[in-house]
């Protein structure tokens, strides 16, 4: 035993009570009444002589326990804490006496912009949606005038608006209610985007919706500049933006207007040419999915677009999707700030194109749906579980802080909240297609005001009380 302290204590430096201080409180009190404890006393001189004239010596248990305490510390320091802090397990390191538990909680794990903790145990993306008109809805269609036509169903037509009268309400607990002033005075001075396909910009327009009414007409604009699209509320010195990018990466769809691709391509390792626009944002939403499925495979560019002959390589869909999530998070890790900045990444949003799905007719889709589906099972065919996989296990390996905002079950039930034909038609429908709407029925884009307020509430208490 001794053989293999001695082995231990050659690679401890010598300690001393000048070095003892950087050690953790409790560490230093056993070194401090180690070093410092005097012998015995005893009432026989002889046993005193004795004692003066021996050395002292430490039980082989006591010397063992320091030798390794003193290795850990002196190996592992301060990422110890961390270490064990950030296991899902119920252990943690002793906090120091001047803190409570909950005051440690919120030392070591304390995110940006977070002014509470959220109830313990509660998931607030599991739970139902009830009826409450009284609180419903968060704004009027016609009161938001960046609402595009796409997502106003009011004005084309939709005759009910049961849909917007709905409140997602988490089991065991209640969302915090949307504070429109608490969220404007967290933007001062600051910038919040929202990055991907025309799903995130639909959850981007709800949120300017929530708060302009809260601005004065001469205090906010809003502009678009090629990708990026900016509302700027103007006494705050605060943006709020969307830049259009459905793969987060290069594709070739990166054309805010004109991407109607059907042979979908994206560039490995280029977030970049994106990425280079999100810099210096303060709170960030991710979002990328419908537009990778476009089949079992997909195709990945290695060179460049501008490559005269170019090489292009098929891999499975989930290969493909985990390429550009690994990206988002590099581009992440290097560029945002986890002590000043949020970033969030929305699920899949679900589309109810095949009525069958929900055990209604076949050939049916969303149109003229005007209940949700009350089975709170429900997972549509739409929806792939294995990109779900994907988005946990990628997750799951990065050391990087995201919020996942996981919409994609309270969603699934509200087949009654899409926009269906009550939108902007951009080209002339035909005759076969005003007989049978369900041909050109939205299936995949939300009415506003509606589900997309319900995605924002949700990112509101993510924020504020994680």
């Amino acid at each position: 035993m001794h053989h293999h302290i001695n082995t231990l204590l050659s690679i401890i430096p010598k300690t001393n009570l000048q070095n003892i201080r950087h050690y953790p409180l409790n560490l230093k009190k056993i070194l401090s009444n180690i070093i410092m404890k005097p012998p015995p006393t005893s009432s026989s001189s002889s046993s005193t002589s004795s004692i003066l004239t021996r050395k002292p010596r430490l039980s082989p248990y006591l010397f063992t326990l320091l030798a390794f305490i003193l290795f850990i510390t002196i190996l592992y320091g301060q990422d110890l804490g961390c270490i064990l802090g950030q296991l899902d397990l119920d252990i943690a390191p002793n906090p120091p006496p001047s803190l409570t538990e909950k005051n440690y909680r919120k030392h070591y794990k304390k995110l940006p912009f977070s002014i509470a903790e959220k109830e313990d145990g509660c998931d607030v993306f599991s739970g139902k949606w009830v009826w409450d008109p009284v609180n419903r809805p968060l704004y009027q269609e016609s009161e938001c005038p960046y609402i595009q036509p796409q997502l106003t169903c009011q004005e084309h037509g939709r005759p009910d608006r049961d849909y917007q009268f709905w409140r997602w309400q988490p089991h065991g607990c209640s969302l915090p209610r949307f504070n429109a002033s608490l969220m404007l005075e967290t933007l001062r001075n600051k910038r919040m985007m929202f990055v991907g396909d025309s799903l995130n910009r639909g959850q981007y327009v709800s949120m300017v919706c929530l708060l302009h009414s809260l601005i004065p007409d001469h205090a906010k604009s809003m502009e678009t500049f090629g990708s990026l699209t900016v509302f700027t509320a103007k006494d705050y010195n605060a943006t709020i933006e969307f830049y259009w990018a459905p793969f987060l990466v290069e594709s070739n769809s990166d054309d805010a207007v004109i991407h109607r691709v059907s042979d979908r391509v994206v560039r490995r390792g280029s977030i970049n040419k994106h990425g280079k626009h999100w810099k210096g944002v303060d709170i960030m939403v991710f979002n990328t999915y419908l537009w990778w499925m476009t089949g079992l495979d997909f195709k990945i560019l290695q060179g460049s677009f501008d490559d005269e002959v170019k090489d292009i390589v098929e891999v499975s869909t989930e290969d493909a999707y985990r390429m550009g999530i690994k990206s988002m998070l590099r581009w992440a890790k290097k560029n945002m700030n986890p002590k000043k900045t949020r970033v969030f990444f929305t699920s899949m949003s679900p589309s109810h194109q095949k009525s069958i799905d929900w055990g209604a007719e076949p050939n049916g889709n969303c149109y003229n749906q005007t209940e949700m589906i009350a089975d709170p099972n429900y997972w549509g065919s739409d929806c792939r579980k294995s990109i779900m996989g994907v988005i946990g296990e990628v997750f799951r390996k990065s050391k990087f802080p995201i919020t996942f905002l996981n919409i994609t079950q309270l969603s699934l039930y509200r087949k009654d909240a899409h926009t269906s034909i009550y939108k902007k038609q951009w080209s002339p429908l035909t005759p076969e297609q005003i007989a049978n709407p369900t041909s050109y029925a939205d299936c995949v884009h939300w009415c506003l005001p509606g589900l997309q307020d319900t995605w924002n509430e949700l990112l509101f208490a993510k924020l504020f009380y994680p």
